[in-house]
């Protein structure tokens, strides 16, 4: 897939933010809502926090979303499909999406940590440094997100479980979703942090996530597709999106993973960045359309995308 190549393409916005940027909370102000949620309707939220993080990889590319320009071309791509219900941003994106008009009738989540980056000394100590509570809520978002790595061999696990129950409660006195990323995570030898993805480690970070906090009554999980999905979502009685994040596997096998895990009760959709924004065939809008087919609405049980063999 080919994108437009004219550097100036988005040099309105740096004009805007320079001369005018109370425009930022207009637009956000005059944004027509999503009509809300319901169960049995699964929702499909495109993540865009990642650069936020230091993150810039995908796949073996290790720079594949420094591109500002490509990267909200490709986002805008996959907003305009109808059946992506919204977006989970970090401010600066939402901010670009916002002015650009790209989020008319969607959801929107904010990044609300992004200070452990990727590869620091003490990634564990994963500090709010992104969207507040108080500016979601001026914003007009639904909610904020949070990730929450839990590693039982760091003493900044601590601070991270009191940051994370103190963001659940300044969403939920506002009426907002907390949607919360847990992981029992590892620090290796070399000293980088691995997230444990077995069936057992995944259910453990549920038990300890879905805790956090004075109530549960606004709190979301997001969680990996990884073995035994149906022991994990047995694990909650949370609304549950699943994320993508950076797959080694085909995109086949990806997406027969994400259909198998969907079917589950509890499930209530996708939040799904990299894996649809960067196709491995850079078909952005197939890919999306794609995952959207494995949906499910109230209405009908939509016909499941065709997968490899």
């Amino acid at each position: 897939m080919s994108f437009n190549d004219d550097p100036r393409r988005y040099e309105h916005l740096s004009a805007i933010r320079l001369e005018d940027p109370d425009a930022v909370a207009r637009a956000a102000a005059a944004r027509r809502r999503h009509p809300g949620l319901k169960y049995g309707t699964q929702n499909f939220i495109v993540a865009a926090d990642h650069p936020a993080r230091g993150a810039l990889s995908v796949g073996a590319d290790p720079v594949a979303m420094a591109d500002r320009r490509e990267l909200l071309d490709r986002l805008q791509i996959a907003l305009a499909n109808p059946a992506v219900d919204g977006v989970l941003a970090s401010p600066d994106i939402m901010d670009d999406l916002l002015l650009l008009g790209a989020l008319e009738g969607k959801l929107v989540f904010g990044s609300m940590n992004r200070g452990g980056l990727a590869g620091l000394v003490n990634e564990i100590d994963d500090r709010f440094t992104g969207h507040t509570a108080a500016a979601l809520d001026a914003l007009g978002a639904d909610g904020g997100k949070m990730l929450t790595r839990i590693c039982l061999g760091d003493p900044d696990t601590a601070s991270i479980l009191e940051a994370t129950a103190k963001a659940v409660d300044s969403l939920a006195a506002r009426k907002l979703i907390a949607m919360v990323e847990p992981f029992l995570s590892i620090r290796q030898a070399n000293g980088t942090v691995r997230n444990d993805l077995s069936p057992d480690a995944v259910i453990k970070s549920i038990a300890i996530a879905q805790g956090l906090g004075s109530t549960s009554a606004y709190t979301w999980m997001k969680l990996p597709v990884v073995a035994e999905m149906d022991r994990v979502m047995a694990a909650t009685t949370l609304p549950t999106v699943l994320l993508g994040g950076d797959p080694d596997a085909g995109q086949d096998e990806v997406f027969a993973s994400w259909q198998a895990a969907l079917a589950l009760p509890g499930v209530q959709g996708l939040t799904v960045g990299r894996t649809l924004l960067y196709p491995q065939d850079g078909d952005v809008a197939g890919a999306v359309a794609t995952a959207a087919s494995l949906l499910k609405t109230t209405e009908l049980l939509k016909t499941p995308a065709k997968v490899s063999e």
